[in-house]
């Protein structure tokens, strides 16, 4: 297939047409990867504009994503569902064509990029998935997931510390259907003429060779048939992962503005715009693609016939494996195994049953040994701490260069991690956890942001909760992190007190299908706590009445995690001096606040002075217990000595929650 450059010339139109419209977004980008974008949605991408949820589609990501018109614009002319009103209210409020692509929001959109090496991380995540996938389903003559993940990224991307995370994983896992194409265009913004030698010098290629790449450079990226020869070359690689190096011209067309930082993130000008649309030989209007060209990009035809080509094979391999294709399309809908339920409970009565006082972090490995063998989608990692985080189970197998799995050694690699779970869950047909200290969630603070931002099913394993830690020192003792998290909107937070909470945290993660679960757990043992059945039933609501005053209650004490034995303690000092109290769980605020009003009353009824206690920082309790409440907690970075010896220097004990009662009534 010969250059055709009016393909080319199509979308560097409405990038800049777009861009200036809304007086804002970044054109440069757009028009300088045409050609790259060209050669590899005219010509390899398998995707069905009609169903964009096709489970064998190719996936693309764009993680250089504000040059975000490129993507609406080939999501347009290949036949989405993004008709041209959407490309001209670009950026504009309600509009499906947002600043940065956003999941969700426009159809074929992948993931939400912006935040820079998150798109790559995504990607590797895809192509995990999709090396997952395959070793559990394909059988001999039947390759039903055999798909390949696509990625832009420019020098923005490989400047983040995330990308040398990620790719460095991505080649010792040799993930083969993995392909990168870089837009090396030497253009950055700070500098008069933007000229990115400045700050950035690495030697790209030898660093990704370093990784174990298959390395393709010295590609002329407006060379559309050496780009498609490159991607081909790439397609034949069965060992490593390809990253191909793209020398492109930022803002190409633009005569005045091309090759500089001001075509980056600015619109080009009304007069400019003209003397592009001159210069690149485009003599039609704002938006107006005529209809040869469009019918040139149009990728319904093609795709559908992609798609049916792949339906037949399924077929064919529904008839040989039953009971395999009604498991992969049961686990491509998201939806859990019919006997979900019915296991979920028997494990939670067990877990009643056993009454174990143990740490939670150990308690969380019982429920993934519990859980899993009734989940094959569940796929979990760690950050080089499987041995403190206790992720690992007995049905553990590592994801591997030559096969998949259902356990990924990430190695530490917090940030990378966190975001490569975020692509295996957006991939579909897995449900991810991975997992580190809770100290360490900072490392990772805007994948979990993106999760959420995302609403995926997503489970984020924190241990080393508190300062319970002990003698690691402030370093390593969470204070400000489990505040933090909940505030980060739609991500549900869980600081389980025992057993039966932390099981019924990871049901609930599980079962949750419109965002991320942080499960925050204790390295020391916590006593187990006696509940009824309705109890149980009740954590799910995130509070609850875990032990009723003696007689009516003058106070409510609410406390979570390693606390609530506090909480208890001071409940009992203070009924013998005639004071009745009651003792709130509430291992997640977040489903506490999504009950409704009558059930937070019962709970938390009105007039009840309140006190609230949690080995963290003391501000985010301030909503419960109103300013007339007491919070017992710590406003200071902790110390290095055992754990006993530091509740008790902080003044975290049920002494002090048994004081503060007594000061509100």
């Amino acid at each position: 297939m010969s250059s055709r450059p009016e393909l080319a010339n199509a979308l560097r139109a409405l990038a800049m047409d777009a861009v200036q419209q809304a007086n804002s977004g970044h054109p440069g980008m757009p028009m300088g990867m045409a050609e790259i974008a060209e050669a590899l949605w005219h010509r390899h991408l398998r995707h069905n504009p009609a169903n964009p949820q096709w489970a064998n589609r190719d996936r693309f990501v764009l993680s250089n994503g504000h040059g975000s018109m490129l993507l609406y614009a080939l999501l347009h002319l290949t036949g989405y569902d993004l008709p041209i009103e959407e490309l001209k209210n670009f950026r504009q409020l309600h509009s499906k064509t947002a600043g940065h692509p956003e999941h969700g929001l426009a159809p074929g959109v992948e993931t939400t990029t912006g935040p820079l090496g998150q798109g790559i991380a995504n990607a590797v995540g895809m192509a995990i998935a999709e090396r997952v996938l395959a070793d559990s389903f394909n059988r001999d003559g039947h390759n039903i997931v055999d798909h390949r993940t696509y990625v832009f990224l420019g020098d923005g991307c490989l400047m983040e510390g995330i990308s040398h995370e990620v790719c460095a994983l991505a080649g010792t896992l040799k993930l083969n259907k993995l392909i990168a194409l870089y837009d090396d265009n030497g253009i950055s913004i700070d500098s008069e003429k933007g000229n990115i030698k400045q700050w950035f010098t690495d030697n790209t290629p030898q660093r990704f060779a370093a990784y174990g790449w298959n390395v393709i450079y010295g590609v002329d990226g407006h060379d559309a048939d050496a780009v498609d020869e490159a991607i081909r070359n790439a397609q034949r690689e069965t060992t490593r992962p390809t990253l191909i190096c793209c020398k492109t011209v930022i803002g190409k067309g633009s005569p005045k503005k091309q090759n500089t930082g001001g075509a980056h993130g600015a619109p080009l000008g009304a007069e400019e715009i003209a003397a592009t649309r001159e210069a690149i030989g485009w003599s039609h209007a704002p938006f107006e693609i005529p209809e040869t060209i469009r019918a040139e990009w149009n990728a319904r035809e093609s795709g559908a016939a992609q798609e049916t080509d792949w339906s037949q094979r399924f077929a064919a391999y529904a008839a040989a494996h039953p009971e395999l294709a009604a498991e992969f399309k049961r686990r491509m809908a998201g939806e859990l195994p019919a006997g979900w339920p019915a296991h979920r409970d028997a494990f939670l009565a067990q877990t009643l049953q056993k009454a174990e006082t143990i740490a939670t972090r150990k308690a969380s490995q019982n429920a993934i040994e519990g859980f899993a063998p009734a989940l094959p989608e569940l796929i979990g990692g760690s950050a080089d701490l499987a041995g403190s985080n206790l992720t690992l189970w007995s049905g553990s197998k590592g994801v591997s260069a030559s096969s998949g799995g259902n356990y990924i050694y990430f190695g530490v690699r917090e940030f990378g991690m966190a975001a490569i779970c975020n692509g295996i869950a957006l991939h579909g047909g897995l449900i991810p956890y991975h997992a580190t200290f809770l100290v360490f969630s900072d490392y990772e603070r805007n994948a979990l942001r993106m999760a959420a931002l995302m609403k995926q099913r997503v489970v984020c394993v924190f241990t080393h909760d508190s300062i319970g830690l002990g003698e690691d020192g402030p370093t390593h003792q969470p204070v400000e992190q489990a505040a933090t998290l909940r505030l980060l909107p739609n991500m549900h937070v869980w600081r389980p007190c025992d057993t039966v909470e932390t099981a019924a945290a990871w049901a609930s993660a599980i079962e949750r299908n419109d965002g991320p679960s942080s499960l925050l757990l204790s390295r020391q043992n916590l006593a187990f706590q006696n509940r009824s059945s309705e109890q149980v039933a009740a954590i799910a609501r995130g509070a609850y009445v875990l032990s009723e005053a003696s007689g009516a209650p003058r106070a409510v004490i609410i406390a979570t995690g390693s606390e609530v034995s506090l909480a208890l303690a001071a409940q009992q000092a203070l009924a013998a001096e005639g004071i009745a109290v009651r003792v709130v769980s509430m291992p997640c605020t977040q489903l506490f606040d999504s009950q409704d009003a009558a059930y937070r009353e019962s709970v938390l009824p009105r007039g009840l002075p309140r006190v609230a206690v949690e080995a963290g920082v003391t501000d985010y309790w301030c909503k419960y217990v109103g300013l007339e409440g007491k919070v017992i907690g710590i406003d200071r970075y902790g110390e290095s000595a055992p754990a006993g010896e530091l509740y008790k220097f902080f003044g975290i004990t049920g002494d002090a929650v048994a004081a503060a009662v007594r000061s509100v009534l």
